[in-house]
């Protein structure tokens, strides 16, 4: 019996922030040659000897230089079917808000950034499903508060 290997190597992060009283989420527009071209939210591998928790701060720093936020699993995951190499990949996805004030500073991974609405950053990311993550985000860390115990 054939069966699909499943790989979990990796985290997704969704960054929030409060412009007008109203929550934003950052998304960033793919410059690799993964993914190029597409908008999507943070998102990297866990290194060797990192857990998640870490590999999801390392990826926040290395590609918007944050490092001062509230990180929370958000218990949802990234689900992606590679056709090509017939594999499916899961990864946590984890929730941060960031302060108004912060600023970003891409690195070489990404060429723009945008912190956009929740409607509209649904309508903006490339990939299927994560308009679901996105709506389940909003759902449970920004129209209720988050559960303390999902805090990291």
């Amino acid at each position: 019996m054939n069966t699909i290997p499943i790989k979990s190597n990796g985290i997704a992060v969704v960054l929030l922030k409060k412009i007008d009283d109203t929550y934003h989420v950052l998304l960033l527009k793919r410059a690799s040659h993964t993914l190029n071209n597409t908008w999507c939210y943070i998102g990297g591998s866990i290194e060797d000897g990192e857990t998640a928790i870490e590999a999801a701060y390392r990826e926040i720093r290395e590609e918007t230089g944050i490092t001062e936020l509230a990180l929370y699993s958000s218990n949802q995951f990234d689900q992606i079917f590679s056709p090509q190499e017939n594999y499916i990949y899961i990864a946590p996805v984890f929730v941060g808000f960031v302060h108004e004030e912060q600023s970003i500073i891409l690195n070489g991974e990404h060429s723009e950034y945008q912190w956009v609405l929740f409607e509209k950053a649904k309508e903006v990311v490339s990939l299927p499903g994560n308009e679901v993550v996105l709506q389940s985000v909003e759902n449970n860390f920004v129209k209720k508060n988050p559960l303390k115990y999902l805090r990291v």
